[in-house]
């Protein structure tokens, strides 16, 4: 295992690099079984561990991610720990399966759980008396499965309706025996990790715990940068290069893209006089066209030539080598079309592909099959690569009507529509659609965009016949204007407030991001005069910041203000970025639980500062210190129709809040303000005492979970006697006891039109209430103090029944 897992493969063909001198950590998001965050894994000594567990009787580690976002690496940086006694866990067994390995076997071939384990993975030498596989049946514990991939497999799941297998002596299908340990029905009692991509869902009950993968923050980027680069020169290049253009920024937030970019700098610029990464709008396919020229350029220039640099000529480099390029493609379509991604040298060789054209990076050999006796076997270097190519296949193919380009997208358009909702149920896999979750899919028609944009026209009019290429662009531009008009009358809409609200839809999406694929304006301009609605709603969409620059491609063309509601995503810092030409227009900005820092917020405050549009700020749950808090309070003082602002749960202490109490004290417009979950302590409660003490706007005010003491209650209840407008006051989870109690007993008795106080997880006893419920008795207005969780016992509770205001459950 220590062999196997020393040297990175998954992005690679050959052992080129080693796992521990490149192996960087992304983000790592661990969620409830509502899709809710729980916080993040600080390091993977917590994998295995209690931390995050949601299910006790679940035995499955669930791990999702987007393509290309390091499900793969995460799994052998995990084997490789374990092969070292490193990783936090007393297993003694470790079997790591690929899930599209169980795509070879036969419909009707079945084998038993000991062949799975040892004929399909560690293949022991000496074990004639089943001592092994005895001694795992009884200590299951002691065993780690990891099933990389599971989201490549899922169709042949929904299709197989067969029991469960009970018995490891029984023989099954290799799906039947995966579906029994996953389930527990066979081993009950290992530790499984599955990978598969964000959106398929499986049962709830075998799920221990889920993680999502989130990519790269900016500090992970410049780690990756300081590994993949050895010379400081190259560095200082790279990092200035990125700092030039958020584009490219937001795509190297996923590490395959950054991979791959990084990939072709190193060689072409040892290639070529001088190399620089595209500095206007680069897309995904530029990204895998940079791919396709590294492996490309092997075979067209002689070694001799690799030892001179020369002037960089991309054209001329597909030119020459696309014989092995259609080659390629012609397999990888193959593959798409038959849900096929390993191939067997038959298949290869069919194709038109040599020997020496293996050789070039495209396919890498599948070790699994290796061990076992079989033939050899290959397989794409990543799936969204074979996606890449199959979509190259469609475009050169000229022999074909130019409306076979368009295959995938009528496929794709047959799943069902769901709402981006985070899902508090599994779904059942058989009530699933076709189609519904093949990305690669998907992927395929954003590069048939790229591929026949006009930034292509050059490169592809190189390569094929220039009047079928633009028969084909035509036919596309058609279909997708066509989608859009659909896509955009068929999105569900309702009214709140006087406001039509739009729920936008994962293929909606998809659109969004082939059409700024295609780079055509006429398009984004009729898709944004197509969104009727005020506000767009794209919470739980699993947007991550390079879907930012497909979104604001359309939104910086919507002529009237719009909300824009993107709760729940991972746009990070790359992707507000992206946003930030549109933000011009943009008069409710909810961008909660995004991962977003005071880079962030430096660029909110210059442009809506600038425009003066904004109404609504939701900045819930990111990473906003008092930097940023200092940036928000500029915001409040500046924007003159900001009325609502969530700012909760970040890490805003009392310097922070200061700020913001003195913005709050001079808006005008300000009526609701969010603060929940920061530490700004006693002394920001004074600072918000002082601006409540007369503000003529503010109803709805939440310090709740803010290290508030009796001294800071003093401070907001001597002021709030001098309020009348304030209608709502949480101060739930501080640290209030009875020393603050006659001080809110005063405010109660002043009768100011205060209608619900709460003091939820406090530290009063039945003294402190007693003073309340006195007050209370004074007061017509309050509707509620809410006291659950205070300390007070079930018979105490009971003294203050007469008053319901007065509510402890």
């Amino acid at each position: 295992m220590s062999r196997d897992t020393c040297f990175i493969m998954s992005y690679g063909q050959r052992e080129e690099t080693r796992l521990e001198e490149l192996y960087t950590d992304t983000l790592m998001e661990l969620l409830n079984d509502c899709n809710e965050s729980l916080g993040f894994m600080e390091s993977l000594d917590e994998f295995l561990g209690d931390h995050g567990a949601f299910n006790p009787q679940g035995e499955t580690i669930y791990v999702v991610g987007d393509a290309g976002v390091g499900k793969s690496i995460l799994l052998q940086k995990l084997q490789n720990l374990w092969s070292k006694k490193e990783l936090q866990t007393e297993a003694i067994f470790f079997f790591k399966f690929r899930c599209r390995m169980f795509s070879i076997f036969k419909d009707r071939e079945e084998i038993s759980l000991r062949d799975l384990l040892f004929k399909y993975n560690c293949y022991p030498d000496h074990d004639p008396d089943n001592e092994v596989f005895d001694y795992i049946q009884r200590f299951p514990e002691k065993v780690i499965f990891t099933f990389d991939g599971y989201d490549e497999i899922q169709e042949e799941l929904n299709i197989l309706n067969v029991p469960e297998v009970m018995s490891p002596d029984d023989k099954a299908h290799p799906l039947q025996l995966l579906i029994s340990l996953l389930s527990g029905k066979l081993l009950k009692g290992s530790k499984k990790v599955l990978t598969a991509r964000t959106g398929i869902e499986i049962q709830s009950r075998v799920i221990r715990k889920k993680l999502a993968l989130r990519g790269f923050l900016p500090s992970h980027l410049k780690t990756y940068i300081n590994l993949h680069f050895k010379e400081q020169e190259h560095r200082d290049l790279i990092s200035a290069q990125l700092d030039a253009s958020p584009h490219l920024s937001s795509l190297c937030s996923t590490p395959l893209f950054c991979w791959i970019v990084f990939k072709s700098f190193r060689h072409l610029d040892t290639m070529h006089d001088s190399f620089h990464l595209p500095e206007t709008c680069i897309t995904i396919t530029d990204i895998f066209l940079l791919l396709c020229e590294v492996f490309l350029s092997r075979s067209v220039l002689p070694a001799a030539a690799l030892l001179k640099k020369r002037t960089r000529c991309a054209s001329d480099t597909f030119k020459k080598g696309l014989r092995p390029l259609a080659a390629f493609a012609k397999l990888a379509l193959q593959g798409m079309e038959t849900r096929h991604f390993i191939y067997s040298e038959e298949e290869i060789a069919e194709c038109g592909l040599t020997d020496e054209d293996l050789l070039l990076g495209f396919l890498r050999p599948v070790s699994e099959y290796d061990a076992i006796g079989s033939p050899p076997a290959f397989e794409f270097l990543h799936i969204t690569l074979q996606s890449f190519l199959a979509a190259f296949a469609l475009v050169l193919d000229e022999q074909a009507g130019p409306s076979s380009i368009l295959k995938f997208f009528t496929e794709c358009s047959r799943k069902t529509q769901s709402s981006c909702l985070p899902s508090g149920f599994c779904i059942d896999p058989k009530e699933k659609e076709p189609f519904e979750t093949n990305e690669h899919l998907q992927y395929t028609n954003l590069f048939l965009c790229g591929l026949t944009s006009k930034a292509h026209t050059g490169l592809m009019d190189y390569l094929m016949s220039p009047v079928v290429l633009k028969k084909k662009r035509a036919l596309l531009k058609s279909y997708l204007s066509t989608s859009v008009k659909s896509h955009v009358h068929g999105l569900p809409q309702y009214d709140r407030e006087g406001i039509k609200k739009v729920h936008v839809l994962p293929g909606f999406l998809w659109i969004l991001r082939c059409i700024c694929e295609t780079g055509s304006k006429e398009i984004a301009q009729m898709t944004a005069r197509g969104i009727a609605a005020g506000h767009i709603k794209l919470n739980f969409c699993n947007i991550f910041s390079g879907d930012c620059i497909a979104l604001n491609f359309v939104l910086q063309h919507c002529v009237k203000p719009l909300g824009l509601e993107m709760d729940n995503n991972n746009i990070s810092d790359y992707g507000v970025m992206q946003l930030k030409p549109c933000l011009c227009n943009i008069k409710e900005v909810r961008l909660s639980v995004n991962y977003l820092s005071d880079s962030s917020i430096e660029v909110l405050a210059e442009e809506l500062c600038k425009h003066k549009v904004v109404e609504i700020l939701g900045l819930y749950n990111n990473f906003i210190t008092d930097v940023g808090a200092k940036l928000v309070a500029q915001i409040i003082e500046e924007c003159p129709k900001l009325r609502i602002v969530k700012i909760g749960k970040n890490k805003i202490t009392a310097d922070g809040g200061k700020h913001l109490a003195r913005a709050i004290q001079k808006s005008g417009s300000i009526f609701d303000l969010g603060m929940w979950g920061n530490t700004i302590g006693d002394e920001g409660a004074e600072a918000f005492a002082e601006a409540l003490r007369h503000h003529p706007r503010l109803t709805n005010l939440s310090l709740s979970a803010n290290g508030i003491t009796s001294v800071g209650g003093r401070f907001l209840a001597e002021a709030l006697k001098e309020n009348t407008v304030l209608r709502i006051f949480w101060l739930v989870q501080n640290e209030l006891n009875d020393d603050a109690a006659p001080h809110l007993a005063e405010l109660v008795q002043e009768n100011t039109g205060l209608s619900h106080l709460w003091l939820i997880n406090n530290q009063f006893t039945v003294k402190g209430i007693r003073h309340l419920a006195t007050a209370l008795t004074h007061n017509t207005a309050l509707k509620e103090i809410s006291l659950k969780g205070n300390q007070l016992s079930e018979e105490e509770e009971k003294q203050f029944v007469a008053d319901r205001r007065l509510r402890f459950h």
